[in-house]
């Protein structure tokens, strides 16, 4: 009975701490998304989307190459889910052939336990197969509209009926990009999660240590700290020009914000 305790508390506590720190990590990309890699790819995926869009005759098929490659990536994660869930579903039906259950580290060996752990790992694939297609869709419909002919004009011919208010806008493309990416970060952490998950076969001690792992590693994954220590230089050089004399800081704005190479350097302009 003491050993089946472990079940109902590390259990617990493990996918707590996993559930805390993606709600600390939402938290992060919706107030500071400079500091998230979620966050930074966001904004710079709109970029992309606006710059491939000025001139879609050039960029049409960089633009398009590049969604094919997202789309690549999650039909790869899909069909690894759903290979994954009917092998999970065949081993839960051919359990009862054993003839002794599988040696755990301590926690239960009931049939009642062992049905919950499979259960459990064959949702977390089925979740990442519905987001992986999800991410296949957005991708699917960003691949199109990005490459519709110049926003910033009327259309001409039989299109004249539509003007730039119903034309497609690079905002809503990056949004339609943006969704893809975010379903795709999502089905991502649904093959995460499954590997503690995975590691609860073989008992609750496995299990509670992955977690405390896996979220020790996402923390690195997902935090970028490159720019907390350019805002720390930042704040440190703002600090560093408060202290200076007024005079001393007024030369230094005027050096700085002086044009090069100036005007009686004929060689050098």
């Amino acid at each position: 009975m003491e050993k089946q305790m472990l079940d109902y508390v590390l259990v617990p506590v493990g996918l707590l701490a996993m559930v805390v720190y993606h709600i600390w990590l939402l938290h992060q990309i919706v107030r500071r998304p400079t500091r998230t890699v979620v966050g930074i790819n966001a904004i710079n995926r709109r970029f992309w989307v606006r710059a491939m869009m000025d001139d879609t005759s050039k960029n049409g098929v960089l633009a398009v190459q590049t969604l094919r490659n997202n789309i690549m990536a999650s039909t790869l994660l899909a069909s690894t889910a759903i290979m994954l869930s009917s092998l999970i579903a065949v081993l839960m039906t051919s359990r009862g052939s054993c003839d002794r259950p599988i040696g755990v580290v301590y926690g239960d060996k009931g049939e009642l336990g062992f049905s919950i752990k499979f259960i459990s790992i064959l949702v977390c694939f089925l979740v990442a197969f519905l987001l992986n297609v999800q991410s296949i869709r957005y991708y699917s419909h960003a691949s199109i509209l990005i490459n519709v002919p110049n926003y910033k004009k009327k259309m001409t011919s039989s299109f004249d009926e539509y003007n730039n208010d119903n034309c497609v806008t690079p905002e809503y493309v990056g949004k339609t990009m943006n969704r893809g990416s975010y379903f795709w970060s999502l089905g991502l952490r649904a093959f995460y999660f499954s590997f503690p998950l995975f590691l609860w076969i073989f008992g609750p001690i496995p299990m509670f240590v992955g977690c405390l792992v896996m979220v020790f590693l996402l923390y690195f994954l997902d935090v970028t700290f490159a720019s907390e220590e350019e805002g720390h230089r930042h704040r440190l050089k703002e600090d560093e020009e408060a202290r200076l004399p007024p005079a001393i800081a007024h030369r230094r704005l005027r050096f700085a914000t002086h044009s090069w190479p100036p005007k009686h350097f004929p060689l050098l302009s």
